[in-house]
């Protein structure tokens, strides 16, 4: 699957790498705006090491240039991850570079946010090109 379905419940993604190719086939024309920002409040993935969830969320902070991230490609992009394996930090650098792909922006700050486990709040940011000035 390459495109989502245009109406019902979203299918539930395979992996990651399906999740990736949706949101570069879901990416629509930017009108002139000059930064988007998408927060996701309820992102889960895995713990690599012990296979328990992680809780968090994600914030993606963009310069657009010519394209969009759309946001039903988004939550069906960031539901690939629930099953992942990976850590907090791996995801911020996996998920700015995925933005790179699929839209092209000018720039992107990606901030995952996992929260408390152990005692412990993650926070890993991932920065790709150069921010716009003016």
């Amino acid at each position: 699957m390459t495109r989502l379905p245009a109406g019902g419940p979203l299918p539930r993604p395979r992996d990651p790498e399906e999740g990736r190719e949706v949101l570069r086939a879901e990416a629509i024309p930017a009108p002139q705006v000059q930064r988007v920002v998408l927060r996701a409040l309820e992102f889960t993935s895995l713990c690599p090491k012990t296979g328990q969830p992680d809780f968090g969320r994600v914030t993606i902070d963009y310069v657009p240039d010519e394209l969009l991230l759309e946001s039903k490609a988004l939550k069906f992009y960031l539901w690939s991850f629930r099953d992942e394996g990976e850590f907090c930090e791996t995801l911020a650098a996996r998920i700015a570079d995925d933005v790179v792909y699929a839209v092209a922006p000018i720039c992107v700050c990606v901030e995952v946010e996992q929260y408390v486990r152990g005692g412990i709040e993650i926070v890993a940011t991932a920065e790709r090109g150069e921010p716009a000035t003016g």
